[in-house]
């Protein structure tokens, strides 16, 4: 193997040397060739984006469908916790019915009314003293409608003037 001089240095500091002199480009040559060259690498910069583009969109759709389903998830949670709270108020409700029903068929019963009208306004039962008895004719108080009824019609004016006036002249 030969010796290939490189223009690094291989001591301490690995800094690329300079050439003592840049060597001066030809304007009058030919541009074709280094055209060519830079359109080159072009080309396969736009064959590499295209599968990463394709990469990116795959990614974009695969994490658009997991937000989907996790927010479809989340809505289905919402709901469900959501009717839970309906029945434990339904449920709530029930028993508080339930518990009312009981206490006004407690209420409604003779002796817990005699006991609230006694201790709450004071009242009595009656005595012998308090009673008082009304004795009533066994007459009819319903008129029967065998009777009748005169109605009288008021007349006008002219005709009031007239029988004064045929009242007069006999």
């Amino acid at each position: 193997m030969a010796y290939i001089p490189t223009k690094y240095q291989y001591e301490t500091s690995p800094r690329k040397l300079r050439p003592e002199y840049e060597p001066k480009k030809n304007p009058y040559a030919k541009k074709k060739s280094s055209t060519l060259k830079q359109k080159q690498p072009k080309v396969q910069e736009k064959r590499k984006i295209k599968p990463n583009v394709k990469i990116v969109l795959y990614i974009l759709l695969g994490f658009s469908i997991l937000f989907a389903l996790s927010y479809q998830n989340s809505l289905i949670t919402a709901s469900f916790s959501k009717n839970e709270d309906l029945k434990k108020q339904l449920n709530s409700l029930q028993k508080e019915n339930a518990q009312l029903e009981i206490s006004i068929q407690n209420n409604l019963n003779l002796a817990n009314i005699e006991k609230a009208a006694s201790s709450m306004l004071g009242m009595k039962k009656l005595d012998e003293s308090q009673k008082v008895y009304v004795s009533l004719p066994k007459k009819d108080y319903v008129e029967s409608a065998s009777e009748q009824v005169v109605v009288t019609e008021e007349k006008s004016l002219l005709e009031q003037f007239w029988e004064g006036l045929t009242s007069w002249i006999n």
